[in-house]
């Protein structure tokens, strides 16, 4: 199932990217410090470095290997680069064993937990990207609960799953809930009860 609700956010979101390749990706994302081009950027090492964690499943680490965009490429390559990233990561997380675990800094993780980061980050820097570029765009409600179940413990209940996820990621209010200032995701493995399972490592703060 995750691996396919990654493939079904990279499809949605990469779409939503590319109708505004021809504008100008030099403006700053919506938000960020980094430009639109940087944000993708961003987005495509993300993508990759949790890959890596999966494959090499350090205990208290990020790996070595660093990916990027070239940076002379047209924003239509960089999109086609940003969807082998998702296409890798979704792979990794098909194969990967249950109980295989990885280091975080927001919680040591499973696949399970790699994969809602990913679809976190896709869904949020698309949103951050797109808004700046003038591209209305909204994922599909259906994609994003089971994220916010699995990375976002202390969402609120009640409110649409998009406006719900840029709650939790500092990027607007909610009726009653002042925008945050800061913000994290918690990708500790936790069990039915929602508790995180010894030997995987604290909860963040």
């Amino acid at each position: 199932m995750w691996a396919d609700l990654l493939r079904t956010a990279a499809e949605d979101c990469l779409a939503a990217l590319g109708r505004g390749a021809d504008r100008d990706w030099a403006h700053p994302a919506y938000g960020l410090d980094w430009s639109c081009r940087e944000t993708l950027d961003h987005l495509a090492l993300g993508l990759v470095g949790y890959t890596g964690l999966l494959v090499a499943r350090p205990t208290d680490r990020y790996i070595t290997l660093l990916a990027s965009l070239d940076p002379h490429a047209p924003v239509a390559g960089c999109l086609e680069g940003v969807g082998i990233a998702a296409s890798l990561l979704a792979s990794s997380v098909r194969d990967t064993p249950a109980g295989a675990r990885a280091w975080h800094p927001w919680g040591h993780s499973d696949a399970t937990g790699f994969a809602a980061m990913g679809i976190t980050e896709l869904v949020v820097h698309t949103y951050d990207i797109t808004r700046a570029l003038g591209v209305p765009w909204t994922p599909p409600d259906d994609l994003l609960p089971p994220v916010l179940t699995r990375i976002f413990p202390d969402a609120p209940a009640g409110h649409r799953p998009f406006g719900t996820l840029l709650w939790c990621t500092g990027r607007g209010p909610l009726p009653g809930l002042p925008r945050r200032t800061r913000w994290q995701w918690d990708g500790t493995v936790r069990s039915a009860a929602g508790e995180p399972r010894a030997g995987d490592g604290t909860r963040p703060v």
